[in-house]
């Protein structure tokens, strides 16, 4: 496994950053579904929601998803696991956000990185693009888990609305889970893909009929 280097770090934080142009900040997730009901209405009920999305729901998978990405020895089995991942998506929005964020992924970091990773779904485009250019693993999952609590945050930080400082102090206490994901999805494989953050699924179902609504998912 790669060890973290100066130029690793450097060039993760550049991939997983918010002005990476992915367009990440235009996915809420369903957050603003259950925003919009009243179901989050708090910093405390921003941070159960984002801690069961992290544990029970979507964060996981994902981390299976790009630690499996990450070791798949050839093309046919990168397909296998993108395959999963756009099987593994609860609805129609989920599926279009993994999609487009890998699709802009794919398309910036292969132009400026000279990598071939167009047609992959987001949490496979970024464990692959790691694995060709020798990133460690665990910190790339680690810090992937990080930027996609830190974006659902910001959700919350615009529609609850939380404080700047609430949401900061928020990010920081989730670090610790992300980090502790991130070293299980090392031991696991997709035999261990599972969801049962219902609350957040119905959710990004019910986003696709919202009457006014700001984020795309």
């Amino acid at each position: 496994m790669a060890t973290p280097t100066d130029s690793a770090i450097l060039t993760l934080t550049q991939w997983l950053s918010p002005a990476y142009p992915v367009g990440g900040f235009a996915y809420s997730h369903g957050l603003e579904a259950a925003i919009d009901v009243g179901t989050v209405a708090s910093t405390q009920e921003t941070s159960a929601w984002i801690t069961d999305v992290l544990d029970h729901g979507s964060g996981r998978s994902d981390a299976l998803l790009l630690t499996a990405a990450y070791r798949a020895e050839d093309a046919d089995e990168l397909a296998e696991i993108d395959a999963a991942a756009r099987a593994f998506c609860a609805s129609a929005e989920r599926l279009k956000e993994t999609a487009l964020l890998g699709q802009a992924f794919g398309t910036v970091t292969g132009d400026v990185w000279t990598l071939e990773l167009a047609g992959l779904s987001y949490p496979v485009a970024v464990g692959r693009a790691a694995r060709l250019q020798d990133l460690p693993l665990l910190l790339t999952t680690q810090m992937f888990l990080q930027a996609f609590a830190a974006n659902l945050v910001a959700v919350a930080t615009r529609l609850v609305p939380l404080g700047q400082t609430d949401a900061q102090r928020l990010i920081r206490d989730l670090t610790p889970l992300c980090a502790e994901i991130a070293r299980e999805a090392l031991q696991g494989s997709l035999q261990d893909l599972s969801s049962t953050a219902f609350l957040a699924d119905i959710a990004s179902m019910q986003h696709e009929t919202q009457y006014s609504r700001i984020f795309r998912t």
